[in-house]
């Protein structure tokens, strides 16, 4: 195990106080009792199960992490003791997110995320059947949450409006695939013609004030952070030269 960066500096993993980073979640392991497990790596110190432990992004709640375990395969078995360099797998009951960060209590800090990569294909999802709307909304936002798409809601929309982003066309199918056979729901993709996506520097910006906007769809992320979608890149420029001090990124980090 290497030292990890947080933001206290960096963390070394010999040292005694437990801390750990979730970079993966998986819904649907377990299509038979719709589990979902949060991987993290565990950065330093000792795991013990049972130990509580302080969630940083979660409220800095003290939580008890339940059915530690780690697999191979298909085998699955439950660990009592764990340490700096192994990861574990912990039942996550909707808590859990990407590049959250589990420390001991009372020594609070939170690690550097992992970056977002801006996805570069667009489009809107309708459901076909809308009685369904419940669990539609659950499956595109716990596969939001795995990392395998981006999610993203019409400004001032909410939820009546979802907008998926992806690196790769392939992503498509995939959403389609699983929302179909995990969660029973038939969608509809429309593409949309945006190519490029900017997070907004300033979350408090604000975007009804923006000007040279009437071609950019203004959105926000699932953690409420602004975004511009672009049609080209020579609008990303035509914005920031329209609003002075406007500042635009092209990567967030989760």
């Amino acid at each position: 195990p290497l030292p990890r960066k947080a933001d206290i500096g960096e963390v070394d993993p010999f040292g005694e106080d437990f801390s750990a980073f979730v970079f993966k979640i998986q819904a649907n392991m377990n299509k038979a009792h719709r589990d979902r497990i949060a991987f993290m790596r565990i950065c330093s110190g000792k795991f013990t199960a049972g130990m509580e432990v302080t969630h940083v992004q979660g409220g800095n709640k003290k939580i008890k992490l339940s059915q530690p375990q780690q697999m191979m395969a298909q085998e699955r078995h439950i660990v009592d003791e764990a340490y700096a360099g192994d990861i574990i797998g912990v039942f996550d009951p909707g808590i859990f997110s990407i590049g959250d960060t589990i420390c001991m209590p009372g020594k609070k800090f939170a690690y550097e995320g992992i970056p977002t990569f801006a996805p570069e294909h667009f489009a809107r999802v309708r459901l076909i059947d809308s009685m369904k709307r419940k669990q539609f909304v659950k499956g595109v936002t716990q596969i939001a949450q795995e990392g395998a798409i981006q999610i993203f809601q019409e400004h001032e929309a909410g939820f009546a409006e979802i907008i998926v982003g992806v690196v790769g066309t392939l992503q498509f199918d995939v959403l389609k695939y699983r929302l179909e056979n995990e969660y029973n729901c038939e969608i509809r993709l429309e593409p949309l013609p945006y190519q490029a996506i900017r997070w907004i520097k300033d979350r408090n910006t604000d975007m009804n004030k923006l000007r040279g906007v009437s071609e950019v769809k203004k959105v926000k992320d699932m953690r409420g952070n602004p975004l511009l979608l672009f049609k080209n890149e020579w609008g990303i420029q035509f914005v920031l030269d329209r609003n002075e001090g406007l500042e635009l990124v092209e990567f967030s980090k989760e």
